[in-house]
């Protein structure tokens, strides 16, 4: 009964191809991010890092299921990997009176984070679907250290940034992601992506305020926590004249079980669903060689209570963990987007983008997020495309998100106050190989 399906299975994806991916989907399943768009990350491979994540009517390669799902019906049968390396460059200072955050400059140190990107189409002409693929994604994530520091504003026998030991938070969001895609009419397509979600979390070091919490066995230094859900991607793309181009996408909010080792820290009992997002773009053609793409993006971070609920929540008698408790005061952002592709030589493409997006985070909500540093706004994009064999390209890609800050006053101590900042620096190697004949 089986034959007819492997068979089917086989022509789609061929012996050595098929080879190819499931070693690729072992080897680079997403295990790390970190913030760029309030914690999420703006873009997935070298391509769309080098637009800045713009593209959404613009779709050329297989990260297409990770923006815009409809575009693959522009995208050859292939794969498309890619690793990136973030430093991330940020801590905090802290003056004045009472309160217990330290006084003097204090750097965080994650070290180097890698973020690996895989994606994969094929050209299958079904009928109802034109085109399917693959894609496992990092979505977005936080990661800050500090070290265990003697700190003469805690108790007797306290050390540490939040007199809790060495501070950190460790979250890392993956996207595992089926697409199928179709064109209904002409210039018109669809896509949809399901969407499977796996989430870890790791906090250390707040411990001392797990005196304000419903649950605080629950609150801090528990270990690596890990949570899974689901959701979807959609997308249209409308070419309405030859040289113009609209596309449409988002995905829903992301529902995701409990964080239960850390349901005493985390709003509604250790809740984190990951928000929706939408995004809406243009691409034109100034030359046959040129296009412009402009993108604005749209994510409802204020609707995850554990995300967007004020850092004062506890201050008012709401404990953290509980239905109304303390998130990190993260607001909606909205992004963007400007990216420029160039035909500069037949074996040569150059890209360059910018994105801006509004602040993540308030003064009110600066004391908190000393834990994340998620407030960089800018973010300067470029890369380069090369055409080594009729089969393959070799991509690379760079951004840098110039130093952001926010200041604030301690949380409960308001003569003291406390400056959070950030900034990012990221480079991306990648390869995409083309089935069959390899045109592009």
């Amino acid at each position: 009964m089986l034959e007819p399906v492997l068979g089917t299975f086989q022509k789609i994806f061929p012996s050595k191809a098929l080879a190819l991916l499931t070693c690729l989907i072992a080897a680079l399943a997403p295990t790390s991010a970190a913030a760029t768009e309030g914690y999420m990350v703006n873009g997935a491979g070298a391509r769309q890092k080098a637009l800045a994540g713009a593209g959404v009517a613009n779709s050329t390669d297989a990260t297409a299921v990770s923006l815009n799902p409809a575009g693959l019906v522009n995208v050859e049968s292939q794969i498309a990997v890619s690793i990136s390396a973030m430093k991330l460059n940020g801590g905090f200072s802290s003056s004045g009176a009472g309160g217990i955050d330290p006084d003097g400059r204090h750097e965080s140190d994650a070290g180097l984070l890698y973020i690996p990107n895989l994606a994969a189409t094929w050209r299958v002409n079904w009928g109802l679907v034109d085109a399917i693929a693959f894609a496992a994604y990092a979505n977005g994530g936080v990661n800050t250290r500090y070290k265990d520091i003697v700190n003469p504003n805690c108790p007797p026998g306290l050390s540490g940034v939040f007199c809790g030991g060495a501070l950190g938070i460790e979250l890392e969001q993956s996207f595992y992601s089926v697409a199928f895609a179709k064109t209904i009419m002409p210039g018109v397509a669809v896509g949809i992506a399901p969407i499977v979600a796996r989430q870890t979390a790791k906090v250390d070091g707040a411990g001392f305020f797990a005196f304000a919490s419903s649950d605080p066995a629950n609150f801090s230094n528990r270990g690596t926590d890990e949570s899974w859900g689901a959701g979807a991607r959609g997308g249209i793309e409308w070419k309405a004249l030859p040289w113009l181009r609209f596309g449409l996408a988002g995905h829903t909010k992301i529902q995701m079980g409990n964080f239960d080792r850390y349901r005493g820290l985390l709003a509604d009992q250790g809740n984190f669903d990951i928000p929706a997002t939408l995004q809406a773009g243009v691409a034109i053609d100034l030359k046959s060689d040129l296009v412009l793409m402009a993108d604005y993006k749209r994510i409802w971070f204020g609707s995850i209570p554990s995300v967007g609920n004020p850092t004062t929540n506890f201050l008012l008698g709401a404990p953290f963990g509980a239905d109304n408790g303390a998130g990190f005061g993260v607001r909606d952002v909205d992004v963007f987007k400007l990216g420029l592709e160039w035909r500069a030589t037949p074996e040569m493409t150059v890209r360059g983008g910018y994105s801006y997006n509004t602040a993540p985070i308030g003064s009110r909500d600066a004391d908190l997020n000393i834990m994340t540093l998620g407030v960089v706004q800018h973010h300067i994009t470029g890369g380069l495309s090369f055409h080594m064999t009729q089969n393959m390209d070799i991509e690379i890609a760079a951004m840098y998100a110039p130093e952001a800050s926010v200041s604030g006053v301690e949380l409960g101590a308001p003569g003291r106050r406390v400056d959070i900042d950030l900034s990012q620096f990221e480079f991306t190697v990648g390869m995409v190989y083309r089935f069959g004949d390899g045109q592009r």
